[in-house]
């Protein structure tokens, strides 16, 4: 079930009244119920794995806590790690480990390996997962305690609003709204009207710029051999802007259900393209992931704290997994070194790039100089996003080449652009919803607020004006946009 069906639009109403109505002690039952049939209803045979990595977990967390001795509390953490990342790497990286294995083989002549699974990847796998071993760790740290309600701790695993694409939680914050559950009264009614405007807001991003965008983006990196430099610009600048409003909408429909049930999921998205550099942007980019590996990874290998190069190995290494957590293909590795790379060089360079600002004269507290640092930032992430975007390492190379070298700036002109998936009409469409879309932004970025914090302090006419302008956007250009469906949501894949 996704967020932009039907289905989930009938099932969400549905399970917040019931969740409304019923006595208190029953909710936390009546909310892993739901999530555990939101999750069945793509594969119900898959549900056994969030329930192995609940029991594993649940377990683990306990005989942590029991434990006196520092090692023995290390080795469970470490049993609870190989058992659930050997379950992920078995569903999502068995294939192409053995995969690379024959290619390797066959360089040698040696018969290769024949794949005796027909795997198919279960969704959600790595956010879950990734939840499960986020708790381990801060039960061994001390972070929190271990949980000693199952079915509690079966609710924050596969919590339905976060369960298949995020926010990764984590436990200090939703274990205490999970015990609340209880004791705290009714959803307010303020609460709810700010999570229905961002799940509004989510549909809206989906729905009416992603899945329209992604027609062109398609469009252009289907024709990778033949494209110019002005395709390939717009064709990388599509990518950036379908990926945000894809996965940002997802975050704004999830935390938007979760308000709507009185439950504050992380924040996801932070005005990411704003960035005025890259570690500034994954400060903004999925956040609830960025954190992770900088909580669970990057710090434990040493972070900062060591020598500078062993901070730049740090570095490399998490953005390499970072990539690796997203698909099992060469190209998310070159996606995440490229961003690992882009982390190392700006701290290499930066003493470099101070001198010359310096003889320069150039101000650095005005809007001029962070503009220019956002569109740098931007460019360099819409390079990297190429990779990420495109099917093979071959493929993302010859595009590259393609946008350096092959300069045609008459198709903007020719009319040639509007063969790429969508017609005049439909670009028109989709220039005003991202100039809706840069508004709220802006307004997001300067005022720190989110669109239903903004529109709840309005008067109720303009809210409401608000509210059904977006609902009806959705309805006329979302769902029943000209020649296309609404998708799923592009990280359900990962």
């Amino acid at each position: 079930m996704i967020f932009n069906s039907i289905d989930f639009w009938i099932f969400f109403p549905i399970v917040t009244l019931i969740y409304a109505v019923i006595p208190r002690k029953l909710r936390c039952v009546w909310l892993l119920v739901a999530s555990y049939y939101f999750y069945m209803c793509w594969n119900a045979k898959y549900a056994a794995l969030i329930v192995f990595s609940t029991v594993v977990t649940y377990a683990a967390g306990l005989l942590i806590e029991k434990l006196k001795s520092r090692n023995a509390k290390k080795w469970v953490m470490f049993g609870g790690f190989a058992l659930n990342l050997g379950v992920l790497f078995f569903f999502k990286y068995f294939d192409f480990a053995l995969n690379n294995l024959n290619k390797v083989l066959a360089a040698f002549s040696i018969q290769v390996i024949q794949n005796p699974f027909d795997i198919l990847l279960p969704v959600g796998i790595s956010f879950y997962t990734f939840q499960a071993l986020g708790y381990m760790v801060d039960v061994y740290r001390g972070d929190c305690r271990a949980e000693r309600n199952f079915l509690q701790y079966a609710l924050f695993v596969s919590f339905f609003a976060q369960l298949v694409a995020g926010p990764i939680e984590r436990s200090k914050n939703l274990f205490r709204q999970i015990h609340e559950v209880k004791e705290k009264r009714l959803m307010s009614p303020a609460a709810m009207t700010q999570g229905f405007i961002m799940m509004l807001w989510g549909m809206f991003m989906k729905m009416v710029i992603a899945d329209r965008v992604a027609l062109f983006v398609n469009g252009v990196f289907e024709q990778y051999y033949a494209i110019g430099t002005v395709e390939a610009v717009l064709g990388a600048v599509g990518f950036a802007i379908q990926i945000y409003c894809d996965f940002g909408g997802y975050s704004a429909i999830a935390i938007g259900a979760a308000k709507v049930m009185g439950f504050d999921l992380m924040e996801n998205f932070n005005t990411p393209y704003f960035a005025t550099s890259i570690a500034d942007f994954w400060r903004r980019w999925h956040i609830s992931l960025s954190t992770w590996f900088r909580d669970y990874l990057y710090i434990p290998l040493g972070g900062n704290r060591k020598s500078r190069f062993r901070k730049y190995v740090n570095l490399m290494i998490t953005f390499i997994c970072s990539g690796l957590w997203h698909g099992a293909a060469w190209t998310y590795v070159a996606w995440g070194t490229i961003h690992g790379f882009y982390r190392v060089a700006g701290d290499l360079l930066k003493p470099i790039r101070e001198k010359v600002l310096n003889l320069l004269r150039v101000k650095r507290d005005v809007f001029s100089f962070r503009l220019g640092q956002m569109a740098v930032t931007f460019a360099l992430t819409s390079f990297a996003w190429i990779f990420f975007r495109a099917e093979s390492i071959d493929r993302a190379v010859l595009y590259v080449k393609n946008l350096f070298l092959r300069w045609n700036p008459w198709v903007i002109f020719d009319e040639s652009l509007f063969s790429y998936g969508i017609d005049r009409r439909e670009h028109l469409i989709l220039l005003a919803a991202l100039l809706i879309l840069v508004i709220v932004d802006v307004v997001r970025y300067w005022k720190g607020v989110n669109l239903g914090e903004v529109l709840c302090r309005q008067n109720l006419v303009f809210r409401w004006l608000v509210m059904y302008g977006l609902a009806l956007a959705v309805i006329v250009y979302g769902v029943y946009g000209v020649d296309f469906d609404s998708s799923q949501f592009i990280y359900f894949n990962f």
